[in-house]
């Protein structure tokens, strides 16, 4: 006979836990995978568990405002004839009209040609709206090759061949029918209201050599003017940051798996890819082993939210980064003011996911003509540039502190580490240690 104490409460799980046991249910009950946007919900090693070294004795700060903490970064400039120059390494990263919305997508280019930085297509081309409200604009040439042509590459500054996504490496995306609009339709030549769903290899080639020759006919095709970018989702960071590079890249986009998609299986963002913090220094090795750091630019992407996340991203070796999710904030994605209406939709401001379902009440993920009149692309431009002038200030003051007068200055040395996964992943000694874990020694 068992015996229960009523005064101790029942215990649940740890592995079976209400999300999973629900999970199970919804899959016995419907028959098919779960689909959703953003990016990975699970607690991974991330730039919170580093920490900046500020200068005492031993280091000499920069006094506050007085002296020039420089943010400028030029991408492109190993073969391109046009190179890029921000005013800040901060970019928005590739998002589609489709998965977005026009006014979205508008809201971006403003807000980054305000910061003076550049934003990305993604799929399914370039709107005559992003490029006119984009000083500085980077054309992203997908497998779907969906709304690619001649006329567009040229339109563009740079070219980003994409490669992989970190929350999907090795997948293709997808749009469902609810999100194909005429205008959708007809930019990527499908039909309206089916489902879409992208290539997750490129159909003209096999491997590096057929990259290699890609590159070289996007170069062709825009006399050489326009940096190429690759990026690559976060899995073997090093060999695919060397194959690029020797494949002729200008800028290497590395994107970990705390990036976002518009659409994926939920078993693919939660189980595939690596954490952003473990995908930088191997890429960066691999530049430093090729002679090439700081000559390929790298852009780290996945999870970056904060001027202390872009500092940290640059202190281990990268040249600029890129933020998606944290943009779309920005300009009102997940705001609070639509509780009411995300809640009629069974979710919360803030967990808001199903972006797939084109039923944003913020108006931005999003085809549906009356909710997409919500968002107002030139206020949210507007608070996109105060979002990335707060983040390069925030990044300025972490280097001052640390004594640099440029962000590049800073590097591994001015960091800690907080727990033993991320001084391993970031090769970045235990705070109040020398040694992180595989350097041998202690």
């Amino acid at each position: 006979m068992s015996y229960h104490n009523p005064l101790t409460p029942p215990r649940k799980s740890a592995t079976f836990d209400d999300h999973t046991l629900a999970e199970i249910r919804r899959a016995a009950a419907t028959g098919i995978y779960d689909i959703r946007g953003a990016g990975t919900k699970r607690k991974v090693p991330h730039f919170d568990d580093l920490l900046f070294l500020g200068a005492s004795i031993s280091r000499y700060p920069l006094e506050g405002y007085r002296e020039k903490c420089d943010t400028t970064v030029v991408l492109g400039s190993r073969f391109a004839k046009k190179p890029i120059t921000l005013k800040t390494p901060i970019t928005i990263a590739g998002m589609s009209f489709g998965a977005l919305s026009g006014n979205a997508k508008e809201a971006l280019g403003r807000g980054a040609t305000l910061a003076g930085t550049s934003t990305t297509t993604g799929d399914g081309g370039m709107t005559n709206e992003e490029r006119g409200h984009s000083q500085t604009l980077v054309y992203q040439y997908l497998p779907s090759r969906y709304g690619m042509n001649p006329k567009d590459l040229r339109r563009a500054d740079a070219i980003e061949v994409v490669v992989g996504q970190g929350a999907k490496p090795g997948g293709g995306g997808m749009l469902l029918g609810q999100k194909i609009s005429d205008r959708v339709a007809h930019m990527r030549n499908l039909p309206k209201g089916i489902d879409q769903r992208s290539a997750c290899r490129h159909p003209d080639w096999t491997g590096p050599d057929d990259l290699e020759i890609k590159i070289m006919e996007l170069r062709e095709i825009t006399d050489w003017e326009k940096p190429i970018y690759v990026k690559v989702g976060g899995a073997r960071p090093y060999y695919d940051t060397a194959l690029a590079v020797k494949a002729g890249a200008d800028v290497v986009v590395l994107d970990g798996m705390q990036g976002g998609t518009a659409a994926t299986q939920d078993v693919f963002i939660e189980n595939v890819g690596m954490p952003t913090l473990a995908c930088i220094r191997p890429a960066v090795q691999a530049l430093q082993d090729l002679g090439m750091h700081r000559k390929v630019q790298l852009i780290i992407s996945g999870g970056i939210r904060s001027g202390a996340d872009v500092a940290k991203a640059l202190a281990l070796g990268a040249d600029a980064v890129a933020i998606g999710t944290a943009a779309l904030v920005a300009i009102g994605d997940n705001d609070p003011r639509w509780e009411e209406e995300y809640q009629k939709l069974g979710t919360t401001a803030g967990a808001y996911d199903d972006w797939h379902e084109g039923k944003d009440p913020a108006g931005i993920t999003t085809q549906n003509p009356e909710l997409a009149a919500r968002l107002d692309p030139v206020a949210a431009g507007r608070r996109l540039a105060n979002y990335l002038k707060v983040m390069t200030l925030e990044a300025q003051t972490i280097a001052r502190a640390c004594g640099k007068n440029h962000l590049h200055n800073l590097e591994p040395e001015d960091l800690c580490a907080l727990t033993m996964e991320a001084a391993a992943m970031a090769q970045i000694p235990l705070a109040g240690t020398s040694w992180y874990p595989g350097k041998g020694g202690y």
